[in-house]
């Protein structure tokens, strides 16, 4: 379940962490690939309210986002033209519209996620929990207790792996590292996938 993350100490992770993101992104906890993590997101308003405004079926299923990533945006084609026709007309509801043989894909990804940011109190499982985010947005672990020893070590670690670090020190949470800009080789499934389950807890 998505809860807001209403304690202090992620209040003071989101602040920190907003210049890493847009200004209108919004915070909350999730249990995620095996781990809670602080998100924050930005809900694509036109997809949400089109797809409320024609009763969407929820888009979990991998093989469907597949074959939607192979239909271009707005652009009816001839379903003569495709190979795989019966899973074009298996796809749920309301990611397609249909005009006798020509389909248009009308479904985009409902939300962007700008940063995740997993807490632990050492350098490497919070590192190896943050780095389970790589394939879907910039990563951050927020470090509670380090000892100033072990500082150097771990955002050396950190920096090679492109994760950011936040250190809760008495004054506050402070940015020691950012977090390497995420940059896709391209668009998967799977990364639409994890954006589809989170949006089904946010809506």
């Amino acid at each position: 379940m998505a809860g807001v993350a209403n304690p202090a100490a992620w209040r003071s992770v989101r602040e920190a962490a907003l210049p890493q993101a847009p200004s209108e992104s919004e915070g909350a906890m999730f249990s995620i690939l095996g781990t809670r993590a602080f998100l924050l997101y930005r809900v694509d308003e036109t997809e949400y309210r089109r797809r409320q405004a024609v009763g969407a079926e929820r888009m979990d299923s991998i093989p469907a986002l597949e074959c939607l990533l192979h239909l271009p945006v707005g652009i009816p084609v001839p379903l003569g033209s495709l190979l795989d026709r019966a899973s074009i007309r298996d796809l749920p509801r309301g990611s397609v519209e249909w005009d006798t043989d020509l389909v248009t894909r009308r479904a985009v990804r409902p939300l962007a996620v700008d940063l995740a940011v997993v807490r632990a109190a050492g350098g490497g499982a919070g590192l190896e929990r943050a780095g389970r985010f790589a394939p879907f947005c910039r990563r951050a672990v927020l470090l509670d207790e380090v000892p100033r020893a072990r500082l150097d070590e771990i955002l050396a670690e950190a920096a090679f792996y492109g994760i950011g670090v936040l250190v809760n020190e008495p004054e506050g949470i402070k940015i020691a590292l950012e977090p390497e800009t995420y940059r896709p080789q391209r668009h998967t499934a799977a990364a639409w996938h994890f954006v589809e389950e989170l949006y089904g807890r946010l809506v």
